[in-house]
């Protein structure tokens, strides 16, 4: 059952989204060659803790750590670990917090150094993916117009879209209803209701759309062990428009980047 929420529940969502956003910022300050994982890790957590919040994944379902650290060809929920990042490596980190009672939960993939224009690129088509994506939560439309919107995209580009990982509700727990997945028929699947919220995150592979898991039991890796991109939102339903609760304008403020992305999704402007 799909849980609306108040608009006052919103704004204390966005609360702990903007913990989320704020901590990806400072890990992209950090990440290079030579960084492991493991110290990434234990950062994130000092910072969500400095903010008043806990962090969202450590415990839960038995995770051993406060960040999915899932570089190259691992798609998600990959362990930290003590290797040193390398020049040219890709990073999804993925991390929750909680916080007001609300969890917050979102995504995106890091270029470690230089990377290759075709890795480029599969990062450039999966965040804009999102972003169509997004468009398409809107009153009347359903997650079948989310998914199919996704799939559409980035298949055009000849990529992967994984089908058994999937965005999902959010709110009081990580992982409510309805689930999002990145494929789909248009007006199929349940129907978006005015104050529900959601993580949006397309999963998408440079080669096959097929994946593994490895037996520590968490971590994704694609098949044929291509690179993988992971970028994911935390939106709400307001007024029959998206909203966005999470950005990623602390990362681009830490690395330099300019991007209006995002303003089509924010009533408000966001102050840094």
């Amino acid at each position: 059952m799909i849980i609306p929420k108040t608009s006052e529940e919103i704004e204390l969502m966005r609360e702990a989204a903007l913990v989320v956003s704020k901590t990806l910022g400072v890990l992209a300050k950090e990440l290079k060659p030579g960084v492991t994982t493991l110290y990434l890790d234990s950062l994130a957590e000092t910072c969500i803790r400095d903010h008043g919040a806990v962090p969202g994944f450590l415990g839960l379902y038995d995770f051993p750590n406060t960040l999915c650290m899932s570089p190259n060809a691992q798609v998600v929920h990959g362990i930290p670990n003590d290797t040193p990042l390398q020049e040219g490596d890709i990073i999804s980190i993925d991390c929750g917090a909680i916080k007001n009672g609300f969890y917050g939960d979102h995504a995106y993939t890091f270029e470690v150094g230089e990377v290759t224009p075709e890795v480029k690129k599969l990062l450039r088509v999966t965040k804009e993916s999102l972003y169509v994506g997004i468009r398409e939560f809107k009153a009347g439309n359903r997650t079948g117009d989310v998914g199919y919107a996704i799939q559409q995209y980035c298949e055009a580009h000849g990529y992967g879209v994984v089908r058994e990982l999937v965005g999902h509700g959010l709110g009081r727990k990580m992982h409510e209803d309805p689930e999002m997945p990145n494929y789909g028929r248009r007006g199929r699947g349940k129907k978006f209701i005015e104050g529900m919220t959601v993580a949006i995150e397309p999963m998408i592979n440079l080669g096959t759309k097929r994946i593994e898991q490895l037996q520590d039991g968490w971590t994704i890796l694609t098949q044929d062990r291509k690179p993988s991109a992971h970028f994911e939102h935390n939106v709400a339903l307001v007024e029959g428009k998206p909203e966005l609760l999470s950005t990623f304008a602390y990362i681009y403020e830490a690395l330099g980047i300019e991007s209006d992305e995002e303003d089509e999704f924010r009533q408000k402007a966001l102050v840094l």
